[in-house]
């Protein structure tokens, strides 16, 4: 079902039926290339597969064998299937299908509401996830989740035991780049047991919160956690900012974050895709951007302050249902078992990171010596081959030449457009997609507000800068307002010396807001629109605790 318009487009679901850039659109703002899609992307959704089978919400003879279905591509775009993680929020004993958009998703205008099909209620998986809950709300700190340590410990492994590339033979990098497939498979599993677990606490704090009449307290709760591994690089990269960048110190310290940080960067599930270590200009530019900031912006006092907030609204809610001992028991096990989930949601994504990135280098090193053979224009040239092609890029690089450079002009061409944000069966085509770059003809003006979501409490005024792509961060100035499209992790270390940050989508559990809440810096999520409709240059209020944005000053 559906069309296909690039050589990664897949299949789509008939049963399920809704799919979603929300949330992926962080980790895949660009479309994917051949190489990804056939092993990382399709290992991710077998991972996912394991990972619904593991909590009990699925039986694996109902997603069917071979196929994408949990994930999808369209005009080269990886999409969620929207509707079967609804289902689990039906299935799910204390959940819905609209807590499952609320957390996952934001707002999402177009969307049909949920409708019970054939086959959707399963009272012995709801019995199987009931009992997966008990055991979340029984862990309370990173550290009870052994597995998420025993992962870390393994992919920081890959970086310390990794072998010289440059003496590999081409079929040795590529068995290397393959090996690494399975790992990252089972590390996507643990990466989406643990997502789908993070939103136990989250639904239970929400649901007393909004039975109490105050949903307020529910953003400082889930704020200023700490140990969210994401946001590591930016703290890292604050202490290198108060160095003298020409200093022996520096260049020291700076060795060492890449080190230990360089599989960051944009677009960072995609090998194709620089880093922080292959391209370290691009983490160079934000610690510069950090630089010029005051003391006051120091993401560890933000994140202090997010601290002592949550403590005050979490013993305000508990006091507020303390008549209630059943409901006191269940928010007070909700607020401690947060502290391990959420974090712990950033800990798989991380350790995932670290495997992808091995798989980079391993592949970098194979397009370098393609470019000095005439075969490919560029390094990244790899990922626009197909899996099965491989054997033949060897035994003929040139061979490959022409279907690599068509490849790669139409992912450029689709690279420019915005894709549906959500659609229902199929899409209508690249062809009628807007351009990312493309004005919104309802600009707001001086006075008006756009409402999206709380995503970090707090207020900021400012200078609103629309930003579309994290490698060129240089308009953004110390106190500037970011405004972005979509914010993967690569994003974050920008937010730093920014005042406030607006995102167009986004939703509670999305990992750009997880890493801004950890920074403490006021964000507003799902301000459809925001890039298109806020003038670059005008001075806006952000108000992180409303969701709401409002223009002061035209530029």
């Amino acid at each position: 079902m559906g069309d296909k318009y690039y050589v990664t487009d897949t299949d789509l679901s008939a049963r399920f039926p809704i799919y979603t850039r929300a949330n992926v659109g962080e980790v895949f703002p660009d479309p994917v290339t051949p190489l990804t899609s056939d092993t990382a992307l399709f290992d991710a959704e077998l991972g996912w597969r394991d990972a619904w089978v593991r909590m009990g919400a699925f039986d694996a003879d109902e997603l069917p064998e071979g196929i994408f279905c949990q994930l999808g591509v369209q005009g080269g775009y990886c999409y969620l299937n929207a509707s079967l993680i609804r289902l689990f929020g039906e299935r799910a004993p204390g959940l819905s299908w609209q807590a499952m958009d609320e957390q996952f998703f934001g707002a999402q205008p177009g969307i049909p509401p949920y409708e019970e099909m054939e086959g959707d209620v399963r009272p012995d998986l709801s019995e199987k996830i009931g009992a997966t809950f008990g055991y979340v709300l029984s862990q309370s700190r990173l550290s009870d989740l052994t597995e998420l340590t025993d992962d870390r410990l393994e992919t920081k492994a890959l970086r310390d035991t990794r072998p010289d590339v440059s003496q590999l033979t081409n079929e040795q990098l590529w068995e290397r780049f393959l090996s690494l497939v399975p790992v990252h498979r089972r590390m996507f599993a643990h990466h989406l047991f643990t997502t789908y677990m993070a939103t136990v606490p989250v639904g239970i704090i929400s649901g007393v919160a909004a039975a109490v009449g105050r949903p307020d307290l529910v953003m400082p709760i889930i704020a200023g956690i700490g140990e969210v591994d994401s946001a590591e690089p930016s703290h890292a990269m604050w202490a290198l900012s108060r160095l003298d960048p020409d200093s022996a110190e520096f260049a020291a310290g700076f060795a060492a974050f890449l080190y230990e940080y360089g599989s960051r960067g944009p677009n960072e599930w995609e090998s194709r895709s620089p880093s922080w270590e292959t391209r370290p200009a691009l983490a160079l530019a934000a610690i510069d951007r950090m630089r010029q900031a005051p003391d006051s912006a120091n993401p560890a006092g933000h994140h202090a302050e997010r601290a002592a907030e949550r403590e005050t609204a979490s013993a305000e809610l508990i006091a507020m249902v303390a008549a209630d001992p059943a409901t006191h028991g269940q928010l007070a096990a909700a607020i401690a078992c947060s502290k391990a989930w959420l974090p712990g949601r950033e800990r798989t994504k991380t350790n995932n990171i670290r495997v992808i990135h091995e798989m980079r280098i391993a592949m970098r090193e194979i397009g370098r010596r393609m470019v000095e053979a005439g075969a490919f224009d560029e390094i990244e040239d790899f990922g626009f081959l197909r899996k099965a092609e491989m054997p033949q890029l060897f035994a003929d690089p040139r061979s490959m030449s022409a279907t690599v450079r068509t490849r790669r002009a139409e992912y450029m061409q689709l690279e420019q457009l915005e894709p549906p944000f959500v659609f229902v069966g199929r899409t209508d085509g690249p062809d009628t997609w807007p351009r990312r770059d493309a004005a919104a003809a309802n600009r707001l003006v001086a006075g008006d507000v756009l409402a999206g979501l709380p995503g970090c409490p707090g207020q900021a005024e400012g200078i609103a800068r629309v930003i579309l792509d994290s490698n060129d961060p240089f308009a953004l100035e110390p106190g500037d307002i970011l405004v972005a499209p979509i914010t993967d992790p690569s994003w974050t270390p920008l937010f730093v010396p920014a005042a406030g940050v607006v995102v167009d989508v986004g939703a509670p559990l999305s990992h750009a807001i997880i890493v801004s809440r950890e920074l403490g810096i006021p964000c507003v999520i799902s301000a459809t629109g925001a890039t298109r409709r806020i003038p670059d240059g005008a001075r806006i209020r952000v108000d992180g605790s409303t969701g709401v944005v409002t223009v002061l000053e035209l530029p």
